[in-house]
């Protein structure tokens, strides 16, 4: 059953929702999670209203996933989920990283849309899009028919675990970006689909007529190239140690897209100032575990903020 209250959101999010279950020499716990749902946390934390669609399914997980969405005031249109809910073994590679291990129902998610979701979509300021099943035509048909002609945030996020076809993932994904306001791509997203060079990754997609790209190169920073120019930004230096990097491509993208929902900055200086705020919110997002999406005021004053179920 969806939270589907009669409420216009300035923001909706299509993509993943997920349980991940952290393996670690601490133990086995469980988180709320997937880029698409952190996403959509994270532009309400940061004051959109927001409305995620996506695939839940009617059990255990999909109760604890619906929970967390009604704590943090996000609106959920969801999807049918013949498999259950999607869920993902996370464990440390040899190198520090996360390693996933997906299940079924993450392997094989779809998203169909209602028409509230496609009310909800027109009725949208930016719509973003993160870990959705582009090596999949009849998913990507369906996306472009609902998208219409509202404003869009791309994120690729393809995951190994999940990816069942490269060049048809990549012939998915570049029949969306051109009408893109913004695409983020990391470092990740160039190894898996491209050749590895994140800058030529940038350069393609503005070729292909993206408005703007957002490359993210983790301890490097990022880079942002619009028609306006190209700005970058290093890593935010916080207070605290880093505990967790999952949730800092997501949240990168949640402080980005939240300053587009009005408009997208009218020079190169708003491009810096909205590109230095993502790296603060980033870093701040990996001062703890999981991909809740922190901002440094709330590092502040812990009672700040809702935290979820």
């Amino acid at each position: 059953m969806s939270l589907d209250h009669p409420r216009a959101s300035a923001a909706v999010v299509i993509g993943d929702a997920l349980i991940d279950e952290i393996r670690d020499a601490g133990g086995v716990r469980e988180l709320v999670g997937g880029a698409a749902l952190n996403v959509a946390v994270g532009l309400r934390r940061l004051g959109v209203p927001t409305t995620l669609v996506a695939m839940v399914g009617d059990d255990e997980a999909g109760g604890h996933i619906r929970e967390y969405l009604a704590d943090h005031d996000v609106r959920l249109i969801s999807s049918e989920a013949p498999h259950g809910s999607s869920r993902a073994i996370v464990q440390r590679g040899s190198d520090g990283e996360p390693v996933y291990l997906f299940n079924e129902a993450a392997q094989r998610r779809s998203i169909r849309y209602s028409g509230a979701a496609v009310r909800a979509i027109a009725d949208a300021e930016l719509v973003a899009v993160s870990c959705f099943p582009f090596d999949v035509p009849r998913e990507v048909d369906a996306l472009v028919a609902a998208l219409g002609e509202t404003r869009l945030a791309l994120d690729p996020n393809p995951r190994s675990g999940m990816l069942t076809d490269r060049d048809e993932f990549v012939r998915g994904f570049e029949r969306v970006v051109a009408r893109a306001s913004i695409v983020k791509v990391g470092a990740d997203d160039a190894a898996l689909l491209y050749d590895g060079d994140l800058d030529a990754l940038r350069a393609r997609l503005r070729g292909l007529g993206v408005a703007a790209v957002l490359a993210t190169a983790g301890a490097a920073g990022a880079t942002l190239e619009s028609d306006l120019g190209v700005v970058t930004a290093p890593v935010s230096a916080l207070p605290g140690r880093v505990v967790d990097t999952v949730g800092a491509g997501d949240a990168t993208l949640a402080a980005v897209a939240s300053g587009l929902v009005e408009r997208a900055p009218s020079d190169v200086d708003g491009w810096q100032l909205l590109l230095e705020r993502a790296m603060d919110v980033a870093a701040a997002t990996c001062r703890a575990e999981g991909g809740l999406l922190r901002t440094p005021e709330s590092l502040m004053d812990a009672d700040r903020g809702v935290f979820g179920s």
